[in-house]
């Protein structure tokens, strides 16, 4: 009997899922990193981002293959026992809480500068807390649904920055190829963490109906963030002048306030109420698996209590404290470090080690025959 076949996701919705979670709050201040690192040739860095990431997807397909039914809390504990697997679901909560946080915390932060500057952070962070804890203590199947919704309903999202093409100029962004290849592989760095978001496959790929679509659906997830990363680059790089780009915090949403209809001026802050949408994918996954996370260490089936203690532990530091800037900087910096470690090294070190206890095992058959 399959554990976790009553919360059974669709391919769409796996692909929905990990993509949300990548398209986030990076895409807004991602072209200022990439001017300032790697000029106009940040496009590449992206394509070299999307090639690791992909690469990293596809490794942790090949190592939750081997046991279909379990997470990586599952996997760890098979592998290492207990107390390894009781430590894995600590690091994975603090990971999934944290992210959480960071990116919460800068969404209120780009609400308060752009829509609700006399508005109190702590009753914004209340209203986006709301909808998330209805979502995340449904379970994954829910959660998959929303995803592909919102996924569906942002289709017409990358139309809105063609529009400001019709100012842009083609030289800002000749020669294509500049041959700064120091910039572009430092940029890479900078691109990773914008990748973030696939590691959620750990715990995703247990409730996937065809387990084996898992390696076509990584891919996709990953060439539809690419396709968005690229977009955006290209249309601020064309539109901004190299040295200009680098004085906005966020340029893509600076990007939309040249767009004006006769019936209305400020389409940056319609399309930024939009958007909220589409950050809504990137932390309520968050929040979910750090509430999965937290039930596997008190043994509880059901996950929504802790959903409710991490969303009210976040909005109750919210009414004391809300992080400046600098904080949120220093957030986003942890929850990248840290990411690197868990989604980029923690597949390979898993794909390694049954590896070795292949052969081991494969060693003591050999020699069981030869006894024989």
């Amino acid at each position: 009997m399959k554990r976790y076949g009553f919360n059974e996701i669709t391919l769409m919705q796996y692909i929905t899922i990990i993509h949300g979670g990548q398209v986030g709050v990076g895409l807004l201040t991602l072209p200022r990193e990439m001017a300032k690192t790697a000029g106009t040739d940040g496009w590449m860095a992206i394509v070299l981002g999307w090639a690791i990431a992909v690469i990293t997807s596809l490794c942790i397909v090949a190592v939750m293959r081997r046991y279909p039914d379990d997470t990586i809390l599952d996997l760890i504990r098979r592998l290492f026992g207990k107390w390894a697997g009781r430590a894995a679901a600590v690091i994975w909560l603090a990971y999934f809480a944290a992210a959480f946080a960071a990116v919460l915390a800068t969404s209120v932060s780009i609400t308060k500068v752009w829509v609700l500057s006399q508005t109190p952070a702590y009753m914004i962070v209340l209203l986006f807390l709301l909808p998330t804890v209805m979502v995340a203590r449904s379970g994954i199947r829910i959660l998959g649904r929303y995803a592909e919704l919102v996924f569906y309903c942002s289709l017409a999202a990358p139309f809105f920055l063609i529009a400001p093409l019709k100012d842009s100029h083609l030289v800002h962004i000749l020669p294509l190829i500049k041959g700064d290849w120091a910039g572009v592989l430092q940029a890479v760095k900078l691109t990773a963490p914008s990748f973030l978001g696939f590691e959620v496959g750990f715990f995703l790929y247990p409730f996937l109906l065809r387990k084996e679509q898992a390696y076509t659906g990584v891919v996709i997830a990953n060439t539809l963030s690419m396709i968005v990363f690229m977009l955006v680059i290209f249309s601020s790089n064309l539109f901004y002048s190299p040295d200009q780009i680098a004085e906005f915090t966020w340029p893509t949403l600076s990007l939309l306030k040249i767009i004006e209809f006769h019936f209305l001026e400020r389409f940056d802050i319609v399309f930024l109420a939009f958007y909220l949408f589409l950050l809504s994918t990137t932390w309520t996954p968050l929040l979910m698996l750090a509430g999965h996370c937290a039930s596997r260490l008190t043994g509880q089936a059901d996950h929504a209590p802790h959903v409710y203690a991490i969303a009210g532990t976040i909005f109750a530091v919210s009414v004391f404290y809300f992080p400046t800037v600098k904080g949120l900087r220093l957030m986003e910096q942890l929850w990248s470090r840290s990411g690197l470690v868990l989604a980029y090294v923690t597949p390979f070190a898993l794909l390694l080690v049954l590896a070795i206890t292949d052969l081991i095992r494969k060693k003591r058959r050999t020699e069981g025959r030869e006894c024989g």
